[in-house]
């Protein structure tokens, strides 16, 4: 090979990698954790995003709310969700993050098909998951011993649940799971179980949806607050978001994703709800 055209094959070699590095750092990374019950939607937002923005670098994980705002205080992740309110949580300074709602999202008991009950009292409820009541034939069901399944203390799905059901009072002991997905798994397979899940997750034939005083689990009862089990859905950043994480976010309360996506996956618009609920679990009806 002459000497010229090995210079020019150097050359070549060279700036290649050189500007596959720089396209590599063109893209920013939006790390996103925390809450299971939201990341259904996230996940699949973010998956849609990056197909109309392919710069774009969106990683999704769990872990709970939680974790999600301890983490996002720190600095350590772009974007925390979480079930509940900052300010309802120790260690957390709501004053140094911004909040985003993005959605609403019905949580729902489960139990295993086999139990024979299909609708509880939320007084029977509450005594359920504070050990009260241990056997399925004492709310009408078959001869069963009750087994609870409770989520990670870090779950904002549990703080919700046990705010608006329990009322203060403290869990029974019991098996605690961290997710969602884990929680439907035990109960389609395991006898005599009961536990809660957030409706996206709760399109299974194989595990019983539980009513509450007779009011069906479903999201056209939670924006008059009839179903009253629910959470908003926060996005949160540490302070102002930096554009990359900005622009996301938009994307995710754009007319786009809250009018086909959100309800396409078993959420509920921000938009539709006919009331509101502060940090205390005070409701009020919008407008008022």
């Amino acid at each position: 090979m002459r000497k010229e055209n090995v210079s020019k094959l150097l050359v070549v070699l060279l700036v290649v990698p050189l500007f596959l590095v720089g396209c590599g750092q063109s893209k920013e990374k939006i790390t996103i954790v925390g809450s299971s019950a939201l990341q259904p939607l996230i996940e699949q937002a973010g998956n849609d995003y990056h197909l109309a923005h392919l710069d774009s670098n969106i990683v999704v994980q769990g872990g709970g709310s939680g974790t999600g705002l301890s983490q996002v205080q720190a600095g350590a992740v772009q974007v925390g969700t979480s079930d509940v309110f900052a300010e309802t949580q120790k260690g957390i300074d709501e004053k140094k993050l911004q909040d985003y709602p993005v959605a609403i999202v019905g949580i729902v008991p489960i139990a295993n098909k086999g139990v024979g009950v299909k609708n509880l009292s939320k007084k029977q409820l509450a005594a359920i998951f504070t050990g009260k009541i241990t056997n399925w034939r004492q709310v009408g069901g078959k001869n069963l011993p009750i087994i609870v399944i409770n989520r990670s203390r870090g779950s904002g799905t549990r703080t919700t649940f046990e705010d608006l059901i329990l009322n203060g009072k403290d869990a029974v002991n019991s098996q605690e799971q961290d997710s969602n997905g884990t929680v439907k798994k035990i109960v389609n397979s395991t006898p005599g179980t009961i536990s809660y899940i957030s409706f996206p997750y709760a399109n299974d034939e194989n595990i019983q949806k539980i009513s509450i005083d007779h009011v069906q689990p479903i999201n056209k009862n939670i924006p008059t607050n009839k179903w009253s089990l629910w959470s908003y859905e926060h996005m949160y950043t540490k302070g102002k978001p930096n554009k990359a994480t900005a622009k996301f976010i938009n994307y995710v309360l754009s007319k786009k994703v809250q009018r086909d996506l959100v309800p396409k996956i078993g959420y509920l618009s921000i938009h539709e709800m006919k009331v509101s609920r502060d940090s205390e679990n005070k409701v009020t009806k919008i407008g008022n």
